[in-house]
């Protein structure tokens, strides 16, 4: 993973999404860019506009805020020791996309020339743009997303905990995560007994593959004990003390997990750790 993207928000949880970005650019020796997510205007000012209501107070607003994430993303990366990039620089190394256009769709078309994005998670209050730009990232980037909660990580892809469900999406998200699961000291295989799975390979068989990789993973098995598949795999997770879940995203219909709820919801709403999640 050499190169990763960080959509730049003014909210609360940057600090930590941009904290977990340098700490895995330090471990890869990676070229971390970041860009201003522009939501784009509102649509009662897009209304107000139709009717000749001036705008410029908004877009004097909007700009401070470019200049303002620009401030932040390049102080966060020197105080971190990552230098702009220039020509034959070594890396890590950053740097800033000055024309990135209005609207979440942005992250998930250019996201496709990075190995990674770099995301703050989601939650149950999260606003509506910000979930819309992590589904862009899934869906239409064909690259793993990084979700990182409230609280710096300390420590990234140390120790690693996969959950194989037998899925196609899992599938793509382990061989997304091959480079960061041979960095790690340990890799454990987890399994949710009566959970969310499909039909697909065992986790033995996935054990076995890693082990021809030169990772010496090992299996675990949980039982669900009256806790949904995605609450059992977080318990999980802290229980091995791991610090990055491989999650596959939305092997059940999206729309039916917004509806009845699902393993990767809960997990996007619910983890206190990284998750590195692909579609």
């Amino acid at each position: 993973m050499k190169t990763i993207l960080v959509p730049i928000q003014n909210i609360a949880l940057m600090t930590s999404a941009l904290e977990a970005a340098a700490r895995l650019a330090q471990r890869t020796g990676a070229y971390i860019e970041g860009f201003p997510l522009r939501l784009g205007i509102p649509q009662y000012l897009v209304a107000e506009l139709a009717t000749g209501i001036p705008l410029d107070s908004y877009h004097a607003k909007s700009q401070e805020e470019l200049v303002e994430m620009h401030r932040l993303f390049e102080a966060f990366m020197l105080k971190h020791d990552i230098p702009p990039a220039t020509a034959g620089s070594s890396r890590p190394c950053f740097g800033w996309l000055e024309t990135a256009p209005e609207g979440e769709d942005f992250v998930g078309s250019y996201g496709r020339a990075f190995d990674v994005i770099v995301m703050p998670r989601s939650d149950v209050d999260a606003a509506g743009p910000h979930r819309r730009a992590i589904e862009s990232a899934l869906f239409e980037s064909g690259r793993p997303v990084l979700l990182v909660p409230l609280d710096p990580p300390s420590t990234i892809a140390t120790n690693i905990v996969i959950h194989w469900n037998g899925s196609t999406e899992q599938a793509r998200a382990n061989a997304f995560a091959m480079p960061l699961l041979r960095l790690a000291d340990r890799v454990t295989v987890l399994t949710v007994i009566g959970g969310q799975e499909v039909p697909g390979p065992s986790a033995a068989q996935i054990v076995q593959q890693l082990l021809y990789n030169d990772i010496a993973a090992k299996q675990l098995s949980i039982e669900l004990e009256g806790r949904d598949t995605g609450e059992a795999v977080l318990d999980a997770a802290r229980a091995q003390g791991c610090d990055l879940l491989i999650k596959g995203a939305f092997t059940r219909n999206r729309l039916r997990q917004m509806i009845f709820g699902g393993a990767t919801s809960y997990i996007m709403e619910h983890a206190d750790l990284s998750v590195l999640m692909a579609h």
